[in-house]
């Protein structure tokens, strides 16, 4: 049976562009969600095989409501990632021109992709956001809607005949967003020499030195990481977990000692997924933390203690 999906909706976001990637997921049941946490507890509670939700941007970093979202409730793990150039358009109800416009709406990480492009061209409009921009896009044709304009993906213009009045927006030509495709945890995908490992490191006590024990697990072991974001749990101020990528998978010797060690110093840690990475780009490791390495290393211990 085909497996049945959900994402941030509605129809026509950057997100279900992204699910859209996956093998057989266009000729899949794809649920929209009206935000991340709905989207992955439909996952938690059997309703969807997996979730697409974005993660991070090239612009405004990582997205907050996923990080937290993931790292804490019923366990779920990531099985792939993938990735979506970002453009926007401004459209607004029929009639109005850009200096009629009063409100536009859009998700926050959009607004501050476009807002130099804002700050330029429609200075006098109050931001109103929105959970999505194709919400906030859909949101125009509501009878008593409280704005008059929203930003959001040429593609969803083009499927509700909604009337563009500026197209390119981005302050950033080049902005891409990530996604991650998340389901509950299972056999990790195998590894392909290009992947990526995602955890959740609690910070065991505020004292000087512990996120560099933290981080020593990786440095001593040869792992390279891609992403650190440290985000409040919400228990009291100054409690934080990290949330990080690091380049290479489980599979892989070093990484599986490195995550060990973590273990070790933060025994909350939780393993979100080792996964392929989207741009497929390799990395290298120097031959003393090759899995050859590891295991002659571990060999020869052995063999110590054994009286070899």
């Amino acid at each position: 049976m085909a497996p049945i999906y959900t994402y941030l909706g509605p129809e026509g976001t950057f997100t279900e562009a992204a699910l859209l990637q996956v093998s057989g997921a266009a000729e899949s049941l794809r649920i929209p969600a009206p935000n991340v946490n709905i989207a992955l507890e439909k996952v938690r509670t059997g309703e969807a095989d997996a979730a697409m939700v974005p993660i991070e941007n090239s612009v405004e970093g990582g997205v907050s409501a996923t990080l937290d979202a993931i790292s804490t409730g019923e366990p779920l793990g990531i099985i792939g990632e993938k990735l979506v150039p970002i453009r926007f358009v401004l459209v607004a109800k029929p009639g109005l021109a850009l200096e009629d416009i009063k409100a536009v709406s859009t998700h926050s990480h959009a607004w501050a992709q476009c807002k130099q492009w804002s700050d330029r061209n429609i200075p006098q409009a109050e931001y109103l956001p929105g959970s999505s921009t194709a919400a906030a896009a859909v949101g125009l044709l509501a009878e008593n809607c409280p704005y008059d304009a929203a930003i959001c993906s040429p593609l969803v213009a083009e499927q509700r005949g909604l009337t563009v009045l500026a197209e390119d927006i981005g302050d950033v030509a080049d902005a891409v967003t990530r996604f991650i495709l998340v389901s509950k945890p299972g056999p990790l995908p195998a590894p392909t020499g290009s992947d990526k490992t995602t955890l959740v490191v609690p910070l065991p006590e505020d004292r000087p030195g512990a996120l560099m024990e933290i981080l020593e697990q990786f440095a001593t072991r040869g792992v390279n990481l891609s992403r650190i974001e440290s985000r409040p749990t919400g228990q009291y101020l100054g409690d934080y977990f990290f949330s990080i990528d690091a380049d290479g998978h489980l599979a892989e010797e070093r990484v599986a000692d490195a995550v060990r060690g973590l273990h070790r110093v933060s025994p909350q840690l939780r393993f979100l997924g080792s996964y392929p990475r989207a741009d497929r780009r390799g990395y290298s490791v120097p031959r003393y933390h090759q899995d050859q390495a590891f295991r002659q290393a571990h060999a020869w211990v052995e063999g110590i203690l054994k009286g070899r």
